[in-house]
């Protein structure tokens, strides 16, 4: 699961002059939107029809029909639009899928053998990325419009019904793995997508195709056992899915497998062998904060909701609340097995939050029991 479900359902950016999709020179103005987006800031191009197979619905039918979505309901109740750009927007004639490169510059595992630190996902160590990449598209946008005054755009970044992953191989730049992310061959795992719809007739770039083979490292790499099979990953047993979405208590069964993970998990996409060609981002607001690349989690457990804030202030951390955050950290100090955390979590056994609580709890006894 690409980690981070974020900002849903925010009214999507449009700029609006004419309802009629227009045709142009197809080659001189894809050319001309390529070099732009690059030279603002993206790293990677492509241009689609605004139109999907049916096999992206007969996969989200799929995985919604098994449940496997888990609280994440926003997934079924818009499902149609999110298979059929056109049913979130008739007009739209191509999707332009831009790409930003986050690859970190350390090896975002390494974190997993320190116990007395929490492990936060490489994309939420920065700025939210929503933001970054919503400001670029909205430059790339106004310049469109100056350009080409007869069409219509909206932007989209994790903001609405959009197949973001579909569409990114469609318009070439990467495909799908089987971890069920993007995969590049120039940039690894590491991409945050947005996307332009226009009502300008673009011409197409040409489908990337799967170059997974016979590798499965992401499915084996999972702690959790997550994927039930190639491309297909059930959200309720995820990590990231769990330390992010899930609102409650931590089923029982996960607990010790989530290790120091406290927000997030990047395993699956970390081990991807196509990451040898992956180069670190050259964005200044995605370079990772220090104070969020190995935070030490006797200082995070003891956070209240206004610390909390503060440490998270323009952080997609901040969406989940500090109840949900601790629960995740007092999770990883039951597996530190360090014996002078358990008076951290011990102070935390009356939190008002039952979900901390709860945590607090299993971590002093499973620290006991270790002793």
């Amino acid at each position: 699961m690409s980690s981070g479900r974020r900002a849903r359902h925010r009214p999507a950016c449009g700029f609006r002059r004419r309802t009629c999709p227009t045709t142009v020179a197809a080659a001189d103005t894809t050319a001309l939107i390529r070099a732009k987006a690059l030279e603002i800031g993206f790293d990677a191009v492509g241009f689609a029809p605004a139109h999907l197979g049916p096999e992206v619905r007969a996969r989200l039918d799929a995985f919604l029909a098994a449940g496997m979505q888990g609280e994440m309901g926003w997934l079924a109740d818009r499902a149609e639009q999110r298979a059929h750009p056109q049913a979130l927007w008739p007009e739209a004639a191509s999707v332009i899928a831009l790409g930003m490169n986050y690859g970190p510059e350390e090896d975002p595992l390494s974190i997993l053998s320190q116990p007395d630190r929490g492990g936060i996902s490489v994309y939420a160590r920065h700025k939210d990325y929503h933001d970054i990449v919503k400001k670029r598209l909205k430059v790339l946008g106004r310049w469109m419009m100056d350009q080409w005054r007869e069409q219509q755009i909206k932007v989209f970044v994790d903001t609405a019904p959009v197949a973001e992953k579909p569409l990114a191989q469609q318009a070439g730049l990467g495909w799908q793995g089987k971890h069920s992310n993007l995969v590049s061959r120039e940039f690894g795992s590491w991409l945050f997508l947005g996307e332009i719809y226009t009502t300008l007739d673009l011409a197409p770039d040409a489908a990337e195709v799967d170059h997974c083979g016979k590798c499965t490292r992401c499915l084996r790499a999972c702690p959790t056992d997550a994927f039930v099979g190639p491309y297909r990953l059930d959200a309720r047993r995820c990590i990231s899915y769990l330390t992010i979405e899930h609102k409650g208590p931590i089923p029982e069964e996960f607990r010790a497998k989530m290790g120091n993970r406290i927000y997030g998990c990047d395993d699956c996409l970390s081990v991807c062998p196509w990451n040898k060609f992956a180069q670190h981002g050259r964005e200044p607001g995605l370079i990772a904060r220090e104070d969020l690349t190995a935070p030490r989690l006797a200082e995070l457990a003891v956070l209240d909701d206004t610390a909390f804030r503060a440490l998270f202030s323009g952080s997609p951390v901040k969406r989940i609340g500090r109840d949900r955050f601790v629960r995740n950290v007092l999770i990883a100090i039951g597996n530190s097995g360090i014996p002078a955390l358990r008076d951290v979590a011990a102070g935390l056994c009356e939190d008002p939050a039952e979900v901390v609580a709860d945590a607090a709890r299993w971590a002093v006894a499973r620290l006991e029991t270790r002793e």
